[in-house]
């Protein structure tokens, strides 16, 4: 008997291709990492090299039962470890990835903490030199060529064109 193979599989509310591998579908999903999609794999002992579209729904189930309850998995695994306002470690994906990425931020720009200054302003954050990159929405030495010739141009302009 031969399985039919479904385009579209969708997990935790997200629509993966169906004619992929497990292991590479999972990972078009915001937050799971090649290791967790590995670690998901092995953990429910599903063949990595199988279509994502041949999967039951049952399986599809303890995907995503096992996604959202990642205490099965160690602590260096998962994506959100000590949690700033629960201390708990767990695995965030999707939409909930974001928002929790973009209220810390917004937390440290709050508290003028030093990393939330560098990134209000859109420079490192890390300690990388500045000298030569991180010059994005900067033209350098451009500008000053455009105010020597404007200033040229006005000067000119005053002088009634004598020099």
């Amino acid at each position: 008997m031969e399985q039919k193979i479904k385009a579209i599989v969708r997990i935790s509310n997200n629509d993966l291709d169906g004619n992929k591998n497990i292991y590479m579908a999972l990972k078009k999903i915001k937050g799971i990492s090649f290791m967790f999609s590995n670690a998901i794999c092995n953990c429910l002992d599903l063949d990595k090299r199988r279509k994502a579209g041949a999967l039951s729904e049952k399986e599809i189930k303890e995907i995503e039962s096992l996604i959202e309850n990642s205490n099965k998995f160690p602590k260096w695994l998962l994506n959100r470890r000590k949690d700033y306002d629960t201390g708990e470690d767990f695995h965030l994906i999707g939409s909930k990835l974001k928002l929790t990425n973009d209220f810390d931020i917004k937390r440290l720009k709050k508290i003028k903490s030093y990393r939330g200054l560098r990134l209000s302003q859109g420079l490192p954050v890390r300690g990388q030199k500045t000298r030569s990159h991180f010059r994005k929405g900067r033209s350098v030495g451009v500008q000053k060529k455009k105010l020597q010739q404007q200033k040229k141009e006005s000067d000119e302009k005053k002088s009634g064109g004598k020099k």
